[in-house]
């Protein structure tokens, strides 16, 4: 970390990454020097892929997005913890709807209790990426439903084919 480098953190589950997400990496990798993605384990959202695949995956998108000053790591710790250990001044948040906003403003409030030294910076999600969650993408992909508008075509590729693995594929 250089002096006087602005790090940020994008955390989340990335189950899987989508396009959503895609739009805020690019657009949080212009804010700061260093634009760390955090992907976090998350038993409780029932993750269909490991922690391991999912940075992999998100490794893979960020590598066609073609941005320099993003890295991918995984943590298992409070988020602000894992912030610290960074080096970041700035968490990154994506903001789809007031639902979101709600629950957002109530987390960075309990994190800059933590730490007020680090400040969360919300973007808007773009208009046409608002509707997109990775649970909802989940469930579409699991009714046999088509992905490809709200997730890259690998991606789409890894979703499809873990859901045929694993024989989650419901009536349709």
């Amino acid at each position: 970390m250089g002096l006087g480098e602005r790090v940020g953190v994008y955390p989340g589950t990335f189950d899987p990454i989508t396009l959503g997400h895609a739009d805020i990496i690019r657009r949080g990798a212009k804010l700061v020097d260093r634009l760390i993605i955090g992907v976090t384990t998350n038993p409780s959202k029932n993750p269909l892929f490991t922690p391991e695949e999912r940075m992999a995956m998100v490794e893979r998108e960020v590598a066609a997005m073609g941005i320099e000053n993003v890295t991918v790591v995984g943590f298992n710790a409070l988020l602000m913890k894992f912030a610290q250990k960074q080096g970041a001044s700035v968490i990154v948040r994506g903001l789809r709807a007031v639902a979101d906003f709600e629950y957002e403003y109530q987390m960075a409030g309990m994190n800059q209790q933590l730490n007020p030294n680090i400040e969360t910076v919300f973007l808007m999600a773009d208009v046409s990426l608002q509707p997109i969650a990775s649970k909802l993408v989940k469930e579409i992909a699991m009714f046999g439903g088509d992905i490809s508008r709200f997730v890259s075509p690998a991606v789409r590729e890894d979703v499809v084919g873990r859901i045929a693995q694993t024989g989650l594929l419901g009536d349709y």
